[in-house]
């Protein structure tokens, strides 16, 4: 009895906007840790909750970037759930920090909805959910 491999027939994320979206969330990855990663190093001690967001920021972003170069359909719900709780999270640090500024005695990536990253971050998730719901359908 020959044992078959199954190739996988998952859904393709990174085809057309989807290579976009790859390449942002790439950028965003590097930005997101590689700045924490400094001001951890750093700084710390100066806004350790805007140091440790960042951090979980970039977490987050290298787990979608991941999620869509994998492919497939458990790839594509685990990455819309992560672009789900990564918009919630930039809604409310975003207004966490505009309602609060005391709070975050330095900003976050997510801060004030991503102002000092051109407002990627809230528009990031809101493209990856809505390429994310098109690509079940295909």
């Amino acid at each position: 009895m020959a044992v078959t491999e199954e190739k996988p027939t998952g859904t393709r994320l990174i085809s057309g906007p989807g290579m976009l979206l790859v390449w942002l969330y790439g950028v965003m990855v590097v930005g997101a840790v590689s700045r924490s990663a400094y001001q951890i190093a750093t700084e710390f001690d100066r806004a350790p909750l805007a140091y440790s967001l960042s951090a979980v920021a970039g977490v987050v972003y290298g787990f979608i970037t991941y999620t869509l170069v994998r492919g497939g359909e458990k790839a594509r719900k685990a990455a819309l759930l992560c672009c789900a709780a990564e918009l919630a999270g930039v809604l409310i640090v975003g207004t966490w920090t505009l309602a609060e500024p005391s709070a975050f005695p330095d900003a976050t990536v997510w801060s004030d909805y991503g102002m000092g990253y051109l407002f990627i971050p809230v528009l990031l998730p809101l493209s990856a959910l809505y390429w994310l719901r098109k690509a079940r359908t295909r």
